[in-house]
């Protein structure tokens, strides 16, 4: 079943999957066109300028791919060949890309069979017409400008080295390649929307094309290897809403073992399957729960729920964006709980979704955040929004995102309190956000300067705990400061927007360097000098947050020290900066905004003393 994979048979994408996919990766011919001659000298026909070699999906300027060239190469190119698998006459083949940063181009036997702009999401090309006998030979261009500011970037660096919060480049494919093979009609989408109020589960299905005639799809949903729902629909267009019922929802005491939560990540086994003259398989899973806000609290399945949230950059030095190995993402998602935090703030990253299936298994929440562009213009707004899309496509059916956040701190939209423009942009982003998916919150630019927004989530690097509780502790003091001027001397909440009963999350805080490297260039908010200190001011910071009782939740910064940036907790060799129990035992102090925890915080001490004071035979 999906929900039980290990990491090394996991699919490029295990919320989507068929069988006999066919993986790419490893050695690829390598090339780089500084001069872009290569279109004009048809490198897509030729093997001589392919003179040395890269091992895929690891980016050129990483260690991992065979070459750490980290100056700027603006174009590259790879070549491979591949045996295609054997197709029946109602067969089609997909070549597909989990990412290429930014632009790509794509040659099958010299036959251009597509293209794509967007470095952080998938695309899949039909490469069924291109095909010849024997050995097949794929082609691939990338175009990636380093200095250009003007698409989505996220804290990829356009100077030559890395400075500040910036870090080395990842540029080409930079996750899977693989083959898959499906019938002429298939399915290329395919999401869950719970419902639970009204015990049911929204499917949204798209296929490839119009079916000639009305064909029937099934979905059989298990639970723990029971069967709990199947339903045949008829498909007479190539999109389709429709619910499916879900009775054992009905039993409100007995429902639990159904639901998702970090504590309890309960998952659906969904089986699809499209008929035709050939049935299309799909493999795929989702999650039982809702998350909303209400009550200036964050809820999940309808509960007030806190957030214990640290922010990932998920970058490693021998692979930059790229994960180092499959299990390397299951890893990251097991030192985030060793910790104790239930959630992670994925930083100017789309991530793998193998990531999240990880995320989705093993019970981590998500805030998924696009990539910023530093810019603002036209061309940028077009690819932002258009890879912002994507995302959203590829990624709702996962459980464990909560949240969607589509601007960061104002990158790319600097003047946004001055200028009209960027806040009607912020705007729409939000507006284009909800009506993709009106299921989760949206923020429409985490950390200050919000518009419309579903959370006030606040960024501010006090550093100690008295600095914070003076603007978070009551009640006066938050809404003085959302109405007026934050910690980094910009507005949170912009003019004429209405608070309401919204949460406020401090969504960005901390990020304490503890003995950054004498003589090298480091970055961080505020600096210790040995562990003790540094456990000391952790304490004080996360006791202080753990006190406000008007605070419905926070993201730590942040995981690993990343390229110059070392205020993690973890080094970034994922190595804990102090033991995982001390981090624990600070990192989850029961909330003064979610009383049930002072309850059952207490109900686990007197446990424990009384069993301490049983005498021992």
């Amino acid at each position: 079943m999906t929900a039980t994979q290990t990491a090394t048979t996991l699919a490029p994408n295990p919320q989507f999957q068929r069988e006999n996919w066919v993986d790419l990766c490893g050695q690829w011919g390598f090339a780089h066109d500084d001069a872009d001659a290569g279109i004009g000298e048809n490198w897509w026909n030729r093997a001589d300028v392919f003179n040395r070699q890269i091992v895929v999906p690891f980016p050129p300027e990483s260690e991992l791919s065979g070459l750490r060239e980290t100056g700027f190469h603006p174009v590259i190119w790879y070549r491979r060949s591949f045996a295609a698998p054997q197709l029946a006459a109602d067969e089609k083949l997909l070549l597909n890309f989990g990412a290429v940063d930014y632009a790509a181009k794509v040659w099958v036997n010299g036959q251009c069979v597509g293209a794509h702009e967007g470095g952080h999401v998938p695309f899949s090309l039909d490469i069924t017409h291109a095909l010849g006998e024997g050995e097949q030979v794929v082609v691939v261009r990338a175009e990636d400008r380093p200095q250009d500011v003007h698409f989505p970037r996220g804290k990829q660096d356009w100077l030559e080295d890395p400075h500040s919060i910036w870090y080395h480049r990842t540029s080409g494919i930079w996750q899977p390649v693989w083959l898959s093979t499906v019938p002429a009609l298939h399915l290329t989408d395919l999401h869950f929307v719970p419902d639970l109020a009204n015990y049911r589960v929204r499917c949204e299905v798209r296929l490839n094309n119009v079916p000639s005639a009305p064909v029937a799809l099934t979905i059989k949903l298990t639970a723990q290897g029971q069967s709990i729902a199947q339903q045949t629909v008829t498909m007479s267009e190539a999109e389709l809403r429709f619910d499916i019922a879900i009775p054992q929802l009905e039993n409100g005491v007995h429902r639990d073992y159904l639901l998702w939560t970090p504590e309890r990540p309960n998952l659906i086994d969904a089986e699809v399957t499209l008929e035709g003259k050939r049935p299309d398989i799909v493999q795929s899973y989702l999650g039982l729960r809702s998350v909303g806000v209400g009550g200036k609290r964050f809820l999940l399945n309808g509960l007030p729920y806190y957030l214990r949230m640290v922010l990932g950059q998920n970058y490693w030095p021998q692979s930059h964006l790229a994960a180092p190995s499959p299990e390397a993402l299951r890893r990251e998602v097991e030192l985030i709980k060793e910790m104790g935090f239930n959630g992670v703030r994925i930083h100017q990253k789309i991530e793998d979704p193998r990531f999240l299936y990880w995320c989705d298994v093993l019970g981590l929440i998500v805030w998924e955040e696009m990539p910023s562009a530093y810019g603002f213009s036209n061309s940028a707004t077009e690819r932002l929004t258009r890879e912002w899309m994507e995302a959203i496509r590829r990624d709702k059916s996962h459980p464990c995102i909560v949240a969607w956040v589509p601007l960061n701190e104002s990158w790319g939209v600097s003047q946004i309190a001055e200028r009209p423009d960027q806040a009607h942009y912020a705007s729409a982003l939000y507006h284009l956000t909800k009506a993709l998916d009106p299921s989760r919150p949206a923020i429409s630019n985490d950390g200050w300067e919000l518009v419309e927004s579903d959370i006030w989530s606040v960024h501010d690097y006090a550093p100690d705990g008295e600095g914070l509780s003076s603007r978070f502790h009551e009640p006066a003091d938050i809404e003085a400061m959302l109405r007026g001027m934050g910690p980094a001397r910009r507005r949170i909440v912009l003019d004429g927007r209405e608070l309401g009963d919204k949460p406020v999350m401090l969504t960005e805080f901390g990020g304490l360097s503890y003995l950054p490297k004498q003589g090298e260039k480091w970055h961080g908010y505020s600096t210790v000098d040995d562990p003790q200190e540094f456990e000391d001011r952790l304490r004080d910071i996360f006791s202080a947050i753990a006190a406000m009782p008007h605070i419905a939740g926070y993201c730590y910064t942040q995981v690993t020290d990343t390229e110059q940036e070392v205020n993690g907790l973890l080094t970034a060799s994922r190595e804990p900066k102090l033991p995982f129990e001390t981090l624990r035992d600070i990192t989850t102090m029961p909330a003064a905004s979610v009383p049930h925890e002072q309850i059952d915080n207490a109900r686990r001490k007197a446990r424990k003393a009384a069993e301490d004071a049983e005498p021992i035979d």
